[in-house]
């Protein structure tokens, strides 16, 4: 048997206060409630679970008009994770292409991949973009929930009704790499945290493009180990005057790490990061990066979604293009 709706005249009645008080808080409407009264409304709003009956309420029906975003908070961003270039640039576009379209967007992050069926079903959402899983048990999701979902850099084998959104990543780092050599080095490092899915295609095509030594340098997720990293093995790195960071974060690290210990960029060291995020803008000197365009990107997941919900054929994966910008954090024409 359903469990009977909670409403706020029982609320109010358990605790002696008037329908207009209840649903004061539950606005968030406090200026003129006392701080004790406020606690104590909320205490029972908790116990009775209206809250989310409440949602259901608001949200039971076919069209809930939310596209909810879920995105891995990861350790590599130690609780910043919305700080991150690419993912705020993700972000802005896909709330202006959310909004254009008449959804409502809504912002959660997890380290959990179990709650992402959780959150999805608690708020009815009409359709979900997931980033930062990009190995996760997609077919499983796809299994156990009936929301169309739009997947933005996934590794994983083709699946119905799921839409794998990536951007050419060996490209990327074969544009960088055939770069560099044009520019002349012979010599290179590529800088990542790992050298699996997409850090390793970037890396692979990097290799392909430049043609000569590459050393492929993992580093350490956290930044405190990361620059204690680049201290201890400075002498190391210092070899190769060319580096190919996989995310423009990363790149702009490293030329103020290099510029700290007295280093000149790009006459001594040369930097190429990828991702095409504002923070390359401001660097000093501007960093030449792979740029991808993340309002296209947001255009394509909507329209996928839309796809999806009508239950229309849509090609998986689909692949966007890069491009190389090209500003000062490379020497020109450099002799080794």
């Amino acid at each position: 048997m359903e469990k009977q709706r909670i409403r706020i005249v029982d609320i109010a009645e358990q605790l002696g206060v008037s329908t207009a008080t209840v649903s004061n808080v539950i606005h968030g409407k406090t200026a003129k409630i006392s701080d004790t009264t406020v606690k104590m409304v909320q205490q029972k709003l908790e116990e009775m679970q209206y809250i989310p009956n409440m949602a259901g309420i608001l949200l039971a029906q076919n069209n809930s008009r939310i596209i909810g975003v879920l995105i891995n908070d990861h350790p590599k961003y130690e609780g910043k994770v919305l700080e991150d270039g690419f993912i705020s640039a993700s972000l802005n576009a896909l709330v202006k292409v959310t909004n254009e379209a008449g959804y409502f967007m809504m912002v959660q992050i997890t380290t959990d991949w179990n709650e992402v069926k959780k959150i999805a079903s608690m708020w009815n959402m009409d359709g979900i973009i997931l980033i930062g899983f990009c190995e996760a048990d997609y077919q499983n999701l796809r299994d156990k929930m009936h929301i169309p979902f739009v997947v933005y850099d996934g590794y994983f084998q083709t699946a119905n009704n799921i839409v794998n959104l990536t951007i050419d990543h060996f490209d990327g780092g074969y544009q960088a790499g055939k770069f560099a050599r044009e520019r002349g080095f012979q010599k290179a490092m590529c800088l990542s945290d790992n050298h699996i899915c997409m850090d390793l295609e970037r890396m692979e095509g990097f290799q392909k493009g430049f043609g000569n030594e590459v050393f492929r340098c993992q580093v350490p997720m956290k930044k405190s180990e990361r620059i204690r990293f680049y201290e201890e093995h400075f002498d190391e790195i210092i070899r190769y005057p060319l580096v190919f960071a996989v995310s423009d974060f990363y790149a702009a690290e490293y030329i103020r790490f290099m510029q700290i210990k007295g280093k000149r960029v790009p006459e001594d060291i040369s930097v190429i990061g990828f991702d095409g995020s504002p923070i390359g803008e401001y660097c000093v000197p501007a960093l030449t990066t792979i740029r991808q365009d993340p309002d296209l990107r947001a255009k394509e997941a909507m329209k996928a979604l839309e796809c999806l919900k009508n239950k229309a054929q849509i090609e998986s994966p689909i692949v966007l293009p890069v491009e190389l910008v090209v500003r000062e954090s490379v020497a020109e024409g450099k002799a080794q």
